[in-house]
């Protein structure tokens, strides 16, 4: 081989290696509101993704279609056709991002009927990263983070830790506008840094794989 062959394989390989793997997450809201707060949170955490983060891709994949969880509608193994495409759109994905508002100390209804038909055999969530954003009064959505981290340890679905993100939507300045849209600037900066921290530990999950 020529030194020159070489060289240009030495440089292939570098840049190679600087290639980030694309990660595409799935990205879950607990309420069904039209202008929902924590959709609006997804809203903005897609664009940031496209504008500033090279290698990560979020799709939204909407929970509001999904019957109430029933096992009579498990047919010889399967599900409904509308639960198994949802089942399927979790298996392909890298990681997880979640958004919920709080419902008495806990998760919403329809988002807990999402991570129920999931876990049902096999367990799509299973060995996947994940991360939680929420708002709302007060704790914006704090104690609904902590009950879904726990569902989660017994899903083996694996949150980050830090940075955790919640945040008072009625707190002023104001945090979003009549649509439902994330217009404070902090706050944005602050999923950015939960998104990278999403990216970095998808990868190192999936090194171990």
């Amino acid at each position: 081989m020529s030194r020159e062959k070489k060289g240009r394989d030495r440089i292939i390989g570098m840049e190679a290696a600087t290639i980030k793997p694309v990660i595409n997450v799935a990205a879950l809201c607990g309420s069904l509101r039209k202008n929902s707060y924590n959709r609006g949170l997804l809203r903005s955490a897609m664009k940031i993704c496209s504008e500033s983060i090279e290698g990560m891709k979020i799709e939204y994949i909407d929970i509001s279609p999904l019957p109430m969880i029933n096992t009579d509608l498990e047919v010889g193994g399967t599900y409904p056709p509308v639960v198994e495409a949802f089942r399927q759109k979790i298996l392909e994905a890298d990681s997880v991002l979640f958004a919920s508002p709080e419902y008495n100390y806990s998760v919403t209804p329809p988002l807990k009927n999402a991570v129920d038909w999931a876990s049902r055999p096999p367990n799509v969530w299973a060995d996947k990263a994940a991360a939680i954003i929420s708002t709302g009064g007060g704790f914006g959505g704090g104690r609904a983070q902590y009950h879904l981290r726990q569902i989660g340890v017994y899903l083996d679905l694996h949150f980050i830790n830090k940075p955790e993100f919640f945040l008072n939507a009625f707190q002023p300045p104001a945090k979003f506008d009549s649509d439902g849209n994330l217009i404070d600037a902090e706050a944005e900066e602050r999923i950015k840094k939960v998104l990278l921290a999403l990216q970095a530990f998808t990868v190192r999950l999936k090194g171990k794989c």
